[in-house]
């Protein structure tokens, strides 16, 4: 949905992208007000309220918000990875607790979650049962490993920095981890393909082995195309594929934008050269400016606007079609956040030299 705009209802654009990262509570806002026509944020507002959208830790082992049909499987086909994470973790293990002694808590877990709880409701609730000191690696666990959401806590974008966590609406699963990998795969594809198993890989932080078996039981429900290197790639049967001269609009993309670490070649997306510019070694994911569809650029809100950084020479064309963009996105942030990332500024301190402008003012 990002070579134009199109007209969608706000669980059937997060179906359409499979998932949208939500590590700041702003992006998933802004990941769909760069691809729906006529983007309502109060609709989101609803969605996250109504848990019809719910926001939790699962790909790489972090914040995505996903339609709520598909948490019970995004969620289950991550176990693997999210449970070695959380429970070999240091803040886990020095507990004395075992992962059995975890899987043992977690069904008074959910119900003691089943309204929203925050970190220390939760902690003080565990040690009591427990009957130990205070050892808040055993919530820090189960938080990110265990089957439980976000709560909304209002603020500008439906979620504050501290979290209050609730048991998740929809605890379906298949009980076979290949059946949800195959689910992740599938609805990777949907929003991502073509790609390879690496890319799957990469998006979800999944053992290739594992997807490999969920790539196999899937059969001749996906479909295997020849790359340009002459390497594999799936796709799901109907998936479109734009032709090569297919016009791409320009595009602010949030921070974090799936697009943008949703394969392991990210030069699909973003040139090498620029790479360690937008992606910074501690995971930051700079806001991008898209250009014919590839990173030409980054961008953060100004006094008088929207401050663009472009790394590469950009025509008049370009330039009035960003800055048409910027004051659309100067209109979205003015009612919640103007300022919005302000707290990754430092980042701006050592961008290679480039043509910036204030544009949408």
């Amino acid at each position: 949905m990002l070579l134009r705009r199109e007209r969608a209802g706000v669980v059937e654009a997060f179906r359409r992208v499979a998932a949208v990262q939500a590590q700041e509570p702003a992006s998933p806002y802004i990941a769909l007000w760069n691809r729906v026509q006529g983007f309502d944020a109060t609709e989101l507002d609803r969605a996250f309220a109504e848990y019809a959208i719910v926001k939790a830790t699962l790909m790489r082992i972090t914040l995505h918000a996903v339609d709520a049909a598909d948490y019970p499987a995004f969620h289950e086909a991550m176990q693997p990875t999210l449970r070695a994470a959380r429970m070999n973790d240091r803040r886990f293990t020095r507990t004395g607790l075992t992962k059995a002694d975890a899987d043992a808590l977690v069904p008074a877990v959910l119900e003691f979650a089943s309204k929203p709880r925050t970190n220390a409701e939760a902690e003080g609730w565990l040690d009591a049962r427990l009957g130990v000191t205070p050892k808040p690696g055993v919530w820090w666990a189960l938080r990110q490993a265990g089957p439980l959401v976000h709560a909304p806590t209002g603020g500008p974008w439906s979620f504050r920095p501290r979290p209050s966590y609730i048991a998740a609406p929809r605890q379906e699963r298949s009980g076979d981890i290949t059946t949800a990998q195959g689910h992740l795969v599938r609805r990777y594809l949907e929003g991502f393909g073509p790609a390879s198993v690496h890319d799957i890989a990469q998006f979800g932080l999944v053992g290739r082995s594992m997807l490999r078996d969920a790539v196999q039981s899937l059969g001749d429900t996906l479909v295997r195309l020849e790359g340009p290197d002459g390497k594999e790639l799936l796709d799901v049967p109907d998936g479109t594929i734009p032709s090569e001269d297919s016009p791409a609009s320009p595009r602010l993309l949030p921070m974090w934008d799936s697009v943008l670490l949703a394969y392991a070649d990210r030069s699909r997306i973003v040139p090498a050269e620029y790479r360690r510019v937008v992606a910074r070694s501690n995971g930051d994911t700079l806001p991008a400016v898209l250009v014919d569809g590839y990173v030409a650029g980054v961008w953060r809100p100004a006094d008088r606007g929207i401050e663009l950084t472009a790394f590469l020479a950009l025509d008049d064309d370009a330039w009035a079609d960003l800055d048409a963009e910027a004051r659309a996105l100067v209109a979205l942030l003015a009612d919640r956040e103007p300022a919005v990332y302000r707290r990754y500024a430092r980042w701006w301190g050592d961008l290679p030299q480039a043509a910036v402008r204030i544009v949408g003012g």
